[in-house]
């Protein structure tokens, strides 16, 4: 009996080392199927630039203005399928971001300080509601960061890719002071950033 609980607790630890193994590579097998799945779902898109704009629209006392972003790195994947953005990272400095009035550009450096000439936004999530598309990320101005959401549109024609939105924001949430200017002029905080992202997968 000795011999025989012997060699059946041989056989448990074989059918048990077989078992461990099989699960390993089941394991690695299923890890391998999923990252395929990934690159095959999350397309680059290759933007366009000269078909792109990136624009924040502002209002002041007796007047308003659109400041274009002429200089901005961006990456963007997606389900080639659907459409839906799986990643979407934007960064910018703001001496790029252009109001067709010098001195004003000059000031709006000054005003964001040290602490402000880069700005970036990273995708977080999508979802969809009554009807509309809705994305979510975080966005980086002078040294804060917030979670802002806002609808969005994506449509394909053509081959070209074409992603719509608009964020409302108001600069004041990222610790920056109300603009005056002589003490006559005052630029709302309420701003609106819209982009159109223009590419091909």
């Amino acid at each position: 009996m000795p011999r025989a609980r012997s060699c059946w607790n041989g056989f448990n630890k074989k059918q048990e080392k077989f078992e461990n193994a099989m699960k390993k590579l089941w394991g690695a097998a299923l890890c391998g199927m999923m990252l395929v799945t990934i690159s095959a779902e999350a397309d680059t898109l290759k933007v366009d630039k000269s078909r792109s704009r990136i624009q924040v629209d502002a209002k002041a006392t007796g007047h308003a203005f659109t400041g274009t972003l002429e200089k901005y790195t961006v990456k963007v994947l997606g389900d080639s399928t659907t459409l839906q953005p799986t990643f979407f990272q934007l960064d910018w400095k703001f001496a790029d971001l252009k109001t067709g009035d010098k001195k004003r550009d000059e000031a709006m450096v000054k005003w964001l300080d040290e602490k402000g000439p880069k700005g970036s936004f990273k995708f977080i999530k999508t979802w969809d509601q009554d009807g509309k598309h809705y994305a979510q990320g975080e966005i980086a101005i002078h040294g804060v960061s917030k979670v802002i959401a806002f609808p969005y549109t994506a449509t394909e024609h053509a081959g070209w890719v074409t992603i719509d939105g608009t964020a409302e924001l108001n600069y004041k949430d990222f610790s920056l002071p109300i603009i005056r200017s002589m003490a006559v002029m005052t630029v709302d905080p309420k701003l609106s950033v819209r982009f159109h992202i223009v590419g091909k997968h």
